[in-house]
């Protein structure tokens, strides 16, 4: 068991506090994304044992980050703190603020649609790249320094995306280093595996590099990283050249890129249904696998602004259904 404080007995925490029902949520992703060796109906004790998450009979902190009813309850710094200013400097009282809080897992989404819900422009789709806001708030969440009292925040300005972690960076790490593929090296390597598990974090140790490509691709100015008091990340929003830049420079906008066959297929089943949960999209497009509807079929709908959510402020509520946005109807009638 190595020494990171993801690795150590949480004080006062029992396996009572560990939810058997985010285990085996954890437990059907991790299988079908990347092949978990364990069975469904794996017992909850075994899952963290496989995981290292349980020392003698009690739950790690890890595990009660990961998959505790009452995360805050033993780790009252560990939330996350959203707030929405509305000019480029944080001036004045802000537009909107949030304290997300929950497992891991929970506060990403929750933070994540804070961000995604108000940016400039969002009813057409993110400005930035969704994978790169994701990737920014989920190394925030597992490079941090928990031991300490401060905060992830973020905070989203007219101009920019700021992601900070009261963290830094290895030893062994450098911020020139992160601009390309480096070695893998997490604070909290036992919170890492199960993010990449479950695909909040889409690979190890090229995840800045690729917010990077990311970016560029999007003709956006490419992240920033500082080390100032913790980790900051800074993603800006605008063209500075390359794919993107031409509209900024009073060019014509491109024609719009084509829809892809499975999102087509969602706003039309939605189109014709109406709102529809996921169980149901499932069995009507005749798919099996629900790691593969999000990341195919809703993720991408989402981002481009065709769909909604009927409960947006609880984006893991069982009663959650899409619908179509106006967006959607007019690709529907088109």
């Amino acid at each position: 068991m190595n020494g990171f404080f993801d690795a150590a007995v949480c004080a006062a925490a029992t396996l009572a506090d560990i939810s058997t029902e985010k285990v085996r949520r954890f437990l059907i992703i991790a299988r079908q994304a990347h092949g978990f060796p364990l069975a469904e109906n794996t017992a909850m004790p075994g899952v963290l044992e496989e995981l290292r998450l349980i020392r003698q009979g009690r739950p790690t902190n890890a595990a009660v980050l990961l998959f505790g009813h009452e995360p805050q309850r033993f780790l009252s710094s560990s939330g996350i703190d959203c707030t929405h200013f509305p000019a480029a400097i944080a001036s004045g009282p802000a537009e909107s603020d949030q304290a997300c809080q929950g497992t891991l897992f929970e506060m990403v989404d929750q933070a994540m649609y804070f961000v995604l819900s108000r940016m400039p422009g969002a009813e057409s789709g993110s400005p930035i790249p969704v994978e790169v806001v994701r990737e920014a708030i989920v190394n925030a969440v597992a490079h941090r320094d928990y031991a300490g009292s401060g905060k992830v925040e973020v905070r989203l300005f007219s101009d920019r995306l700021e992601v900070f972690n009261p963290g830094s960076l290895p030893p062994a790490l450098t911020l020139e280093q992160l601009r390309q593929p480096h070695r893998s090296a997490p604070a909290n390597p036992l919170l890492a595996e199960p993010l990449y598990l479950t695909t909040y974090r889409l690979s190890r140790g090229t995840g800045t590099a690729d917010m990077i490509a990311r970016c560029r691709k999007a003709g956006l100015p490419e992240p920033e990283f500082k080390l100032e008091d913790g980790f900051l990340v800074i993603l800006r929003y605008g063209p500075v050249g390359g794919e993107g830049a031409g509209e900024a420079a009073g060019e014509a906008a491109p024609p719009a890129a084509p829809v892809d066959p499975q999102v087509s297929a969602l706003v039309r089943l939605l189109g014709k249904a109406g709102p529809l949960g996921n169980a149901d999209i499932l069995d009507r497009l005749g798919l099996k696998d629900r790691v593969n509807l999000h990341k195919r079929y809703l993720s991408p709908a989402l981002e481009a602004g065709l769909i909604e959510q009927t409960i947006p402020d609880k984006p893991n509520s069982r009663s959650q259904r899409y619908r179509l946005t106006a967006k959607g109807k007019a690709l529907l009638k088109s």
